[in-house]
């Protein structure tokens, strides 16, 4: 497969528009403002280039997986001082200090602690980590997150965290289910968001889905869609 068609910046650019047409619309279908949904590229095991291509569209917010590999294209790209570096990925407690030094935001804090150890380890002259509660939503053994009644224990804890700023739940919910379970779901998921916001006004964002569910996902309350394929293309080897 050739360059122009895995990243260069034409087809990148068409897909990426694609992306967000879709995003557009299933606003329009939820009945919700425009713009109310924000787009996170997931750029994991693609090249800086590709990161840059995207970039040049317009887009700010890039999802990695990886603690490593993502280190490495951020102080790559520093010279993108408004790129907005959303870690997404497990994270193992021996990794916590580099998402604690290097990103915006953490996606996947499942036990506090990970969230102690990352409220520890950011740096005193930046401001404080955006983080999301990991929520096992369909209680997947082969997925991380906190069961669904256990979420708003873990919130309440790190409400009391300082270099910390609760923003809301994230959570993947089952591929290759029928509408009626992925609408059970998703609509479990937006009432425990709900109840979530209970707990401090700043709690505004819902992080769930991708490229198979996203319109369902904007039509339950999603804030924040995280798509890597459809974006980039099939996954490569790691940079």
């Amino acid at each position: 497969m050739s360059n122009e068609t895995t990243t260069g910046s034409p087809a990148l650019a068409e897909r990426i528009d694609k992306v967000r047409a879709r995003i557009r619309m299933a606003e329009v279908g939820a009945e919700r403002p425009e713009n109310s949904v924000t787009l996170v590229a997931v750029s994991k095991t693609k090249p800086t280039s590709a990161i840059e291509q995207a970039y040049a569209t317009g887009q700010r917010a890039f999802g990695e997986n990886y603690v490593q590999e993502a280190v490495d294209k951020i102080n790559a790209l520093q010279h993108f001082t408004d790129i907005e570096w959303h870690f997404i990925g497990p994270l193992q407690s021996n990794k916590t200090r580099l998402v604690a030094e290097y990103f915006h935001w953490m996606h996947t804090v499942d036990r506090l602690k990970i969230a102690q150890r990352l409220s520890t380890q950011r740096p005193a002259a930046l401001p404080p980590l955006q983080v999301l509660v990991q929520v096992n939503i369909d209680d997947e053994d082969s997925k991380s997150g906190v069961a669904a009644h256990e979420a708003l224990k873990l919130a309440s804890q790190i409400l009391t965290l300082p270099n910390l700023q609760l923003r809301g739940l994230m959570a993947i919910p089952k591929a290759n289910v029928s509408a009626h379970e992925q609408s059970e779901t998703l609509a479990a998921l937006r009432t425990l968001f709900v109840e979530l916001q209970q707990l401090d006004p700043n709690i505004d964002t819902l992080s769930v889905g991708m490229s198979n569910d996203l319109e369902a996902a904007v039509a339950h309350g999603s804030t924040l869609v995280r798509i890597g394929t459809d974006i980039f293309g099939p996954r490569e080897t790691a940079a």
